[in-house]
């Protein structure tokens, strides 16, 4: 007469699952107790048997579990020696770009106090130039009004040799307007006695031949 052995395969299998192991692995196994347990017999000897076989599969699994707690330190190990590592790669990257924004800070403080030397040079030059360029034009205005004054002098002076000038012309003019005159003057008293010279000898004439005339008459006669 046989025993039949209950047995909870999917409550088997998932307390290897939630103990680490692969699924189907768990699922191999639990087939594998119930084929064993279905196969034997429920007698003193069998139940030996299968505590035994139990026994060999809690020691599997334990090794198994052993070794999957070891590669889980393993491997939480190693992850807390990448994450060291990833947190000293953070950590030095950070203090090289500390560095680096520290030697950006002193390039733009450096720049800037350049800058700042080079405004201030260009303010005293601009200011130098204006200084330059107003007593330039200072100057400029004393030698426009020096010019001016001297233009007027110019002015007056010749304003005074166009008087003079046309004073003397005017003299001229008179003394020639008079010579003229007298010029004229002369030359019609001399043709006025060459008119007189020639109606006397034109009078002359004329008496002589009628003188002629008669005496020619008085022959015939």
């Amino acid at each position: 007469m046989s025993t039949t052995i209950a047995f909870d395969t999917l409550a088997y299998v998932r307390k290897l699952r939630d103990a680490g192991v692969d699924e189907r692995q768990a699922e191999i196994q639990a087939e594998a107790l119930v084929v064993l347990v279905e196969d034997r017999l429920a007698t003193k000897q069998d139940m030996m048997l299968l505590n035994r076989d139990l026994a060999d599969v809690g020691a599997n699994l334990k090794r198994d579990l052993k070794e999957i707690d070891g590669r889980i330190e393993a491997t939480k190990a190693e992850l807390q020696r990448d994450i060291k590592e990833i947190d000293g790669k953070i950590a030095a990257t950070k203090a090289e770009l500390q560095r680096d924004l520290k030697e950006i800070d002193g390039k733009i403080e450096a720049t800037k106090a350049e800058l700042q030397r080079d405004i201030k040079e260009i303010d005293g030059k601009i200011e130098a130039t204006k200084a330059e360029l107003k007593r330039d034009i200072k100057e400029l205005d004393g030698q426009i009004e020096a010019t001016k004054a001297e233009l007027k002098r110019d002015i007056k002076e010749l304003d005074g040799k166009i008087e003079a000038t046309k004073a003397e012309l005017s003299g001229k003019i008179e003394t020639t307007k008079v010579e003229i005159l007298a010029k004229v003057d002369a030359k019609v008293e001399a043709a006025k006695v060459e008119i007189i010279k020639w109606m006397a000898s034109m009078f002359v004439a004329q008496t002589a031949l009628i003188i002629g005339a008669l005496f020619a008459l008085m022959k015939l006669g």
